[in-house]
């Protein structure tokens, strides 16, 4: 796991560049705090910093190879886990490997296939390929979106980067923020392509973008596709558990210590079960983390979203599994620590308002790394399998918009911070409209569904190629800062189209949700576990910690910090000045987002253009 950055410029001689190749460069050290390089030509600069998972001492990069018309040079974010079998296939291709890197793979990959490499990994991958034999960049994403990638057209080439900040590091991309960017920052549509930076793109997942002399070429290698399931229950599970199978025992690769995070629900349950019974089989014991508040579940209060607390469950599941467990306790002055949010916005590059939800979870980052470089995440089977509790929700499933947005709108939790001009201005409900019929006109169709599983069907796509994304981004973003990589084995896209395709009324044979999921690996789990109602990753109840961010709030309103110009001061501070204990869901959320903005705007000074 890596971050690469680029810049390509026809006319320019970027051998004259390196301060400001090595500036993008730089940025991305801590997702890779074990080694940096850069290979620089005259019209091609390529950086890449290396956090070492597999091959310690032979996968160094940039890595290039020497061919009789040109050099062809890669920096590679991410892990190919078919690497030994592509390796072999190469091999008997003709092909030498002075390597035991999955990146030399990669690279032989492109020699032998061009862009058509992507279509034989299995894994999650961002990597850049300049090829000299043509004069061309080559800018490859994993077909579910994994690992980020950014790219910044400029008059006579491209930047790129893996995260913002890499691109940002160029004085030739501006920080600007225009009405689209605001839009997506607090519509939490996942808009393809858009990066709230004006003029940046995001890599969509599952492309490939060419630039050479005549501008920006888009291919799409992958997408879910809609498809006859012809498997009855018992097929469909006995598959859905062989793949899983497969997939962690491919995903448990490493030549560095490894480990699990465990909730307590389902999904990190599963992974914990599966791994650790693989690991057993070769005399290996599983470590295990989860994260917990401190007197949280002692005093835990049930809501519309969390019913009980994982402290249980994980416990749970650890003694099942024989894992060597360690919770991650945190405390409310850790979690309202003002630096340990600079952290995680940074780390971002974004003001997404999760407050405690993205603090805890650098947190835990942090803490794990100290013991384990790789970690096995239960992320995604949610979107997979149908998990959130709206995909059930009659409501939700007729309501004509994004269900998480509907499942908000249905709690009354969510509430706009922004002051009521740029509210206005940005109208923020018809982008969110504009976006949702784009987005359900992308879903494919499969002839004679019913009304009711071609809905499904829309709901299950939405969270595939949206509503996923933005959670992959927030796990990415936040493990790399510490240098960790964590991996997602419910993202393996044979697993993803598989249950795509399952009916709805198959997902939920059992009248409960992830039937697919809790009936496949049911002999792995603790009783307790198989039975647990859905619930999501935890938020502190702590008022304590409520409380902090009301005296923060109330702080920053006596500033003059330029976030303010965007936010309704009236309400925050009249929230400020009520009573700790009557303040609703909303208003916690409003202290989140107003906090994380004024941070971001400390951070980059964006000059914002309505």
């Amino acid at each position: 796991m890596c971050g690469i950055s680029g810049w390509i410029d026809f006319q320019r001689d970027l051998t004259r560049e390196q301060p400001t190749i090595d500036a993008m460069c730089a940025t991305m050290s801590c997702r890779g705090p074990d080694a940096g390089g850069t290979w620089v030509r005259t019209h091609a600069a390529l950086g890449h910093r290396r956090l070492a998972i597999i091959d310690l001492p032979g996968g160094t990069q940039p890595m290039q190879a020497e061919t009789p018309d040109g050099a062809v040079a890669i920096v590679y974010s991410g892990e190919a886990y078919n690497y030994d079998e592509l390796r072999a296939e190469l091999r008997r291709r003709g092909h030498r490997f002075d390597t035991d890197s999955d990146t030399e793979v990669v690279l032989h990959g492109y020699l032998e296939w061009g862009a058509q490499v992507a279509e034989h990994l299995n894994g999650m991958f961002a990597f850049a390929v300049w090829d000299a034999r043509e004069d061309r960049l080559l800018l490859i994403r994993d077909r579910m979106g994994i690992k980020p990638l950014y790219y910044y057209p400029t008059e006579h080439g491209v930047l790129f980067g893996s995260e913002p900040k890499a691109i940002l590091a160029n004085p030739l991309a501006e920080k600007v923020v225009d009405a689209d960017g605001l839009r997506e920052l607090f519509a939490m549509v996942k808009t393809p392509r858009q990066a709230v930076w004006a003029g940046m793109r995001e890599v969509e997942p599952g492309t490939v973008l060419t630039a050479d002399r005549t501008g920006l070429h888009e291919h799409t290698y992958w997408r879910l596709q809609a498809n006859q399931h012809t498997d009855d229950q018992d097929g469909s599970v006995a598959h859905v558990r062989e793949l899983l199978d497969d997939i962690v025992s491919r995903q448990l690769i490493s030549d560095v210590p490894r480990c699990v995070l465990l909730s307590g629900g389902l999904d990190s349950s599963a992974i914990t079960a599966l791994a650790g019974r693989q690991l057993a089989a070769s005399g290996e014991q599983l470590r295990s983390f989860a994260v917990d508040f401190l007197g949280q579940t002692e005093n835990f209060v049930p809501d519309p979203m969390r019913a009980t607390p994982d402290g249980p469950y994980v416990r749970d599941v650890a003694e099942h599994v024989g894992s060597a467990h360690s919770d991650i306790v945190l405390d409310p002055d850790a979690l309202a620590d003002p630096e340990v949010r600079r952290a995680a916005v940074a780390a971002r590059d974004f003001p997404m308002g999760l407050g405690d939800m993205d603090q805890s979870l650098y947190l835990l980052f942090k803490a794990i790394r100290e013991h384990s470089t790789v970690a096995l995440s239960g992320e995604s089977a949610d979107e997979v399998f149908g998990g959130y509790k709206w995909f059930h929700d009659p409501q939700v499933q007729r309501a004509d918009t994004f269900p998480w947005l509907a499942a908000v709108q249905e709690q009354g939790a969510h509430s706009s911070v922004l002051s009521p001009e740029v509210a206005s201005a940005l109208d923020l409900e018809s982008y969110v409209a504009d976006s949702y019929r784009t987005a359900r006109s992308a879903v494919p169709e499969l002839p004679g569904e019913s009304d009711f599983e071609r809905r499904m069907r829309v709901i299950c796509y939405l969270h595939l190629t949206r509503f996923v994304r933005i959670l992959l981004d927030r796990k990415d973003r936040m493990s790399m800062a510490v240098g960790l990589e964590v991996r997602v084995p419910f993202c393996d896209h044979r697993l993803v189209e598989y249950a795509f395709n399952a009916p709805w009324s198959l997902k939920t044979f059992d009248g409960r949700e992830k039937s697919l999921l809790r009936r496949a690996t049911a002999d792995t789990l603790p009783r307790s576990v198989v039975d647990r109602v859905k619930s999501p990753y935890p938020s502190t109840q702590d008022p304590k910690y409520v409380a902090a961010l009301q005296s923060q709030v109330a702080q920053l309103l006596s500033e003059d910090n330029p976030a303010l110009s965007l936010l309704d001061e009236q309400t925050l501070r009249s929230q400020t000045e009520a009573d700790t204990a009557q303040l609703d869901p909303a208003a916690r959320y409003a202290f989140e987002r107003a906090l994380d903005m004024s941070v971001w705007f400390d951070q980059h000074q964006p000059a914002v253009k309505l």
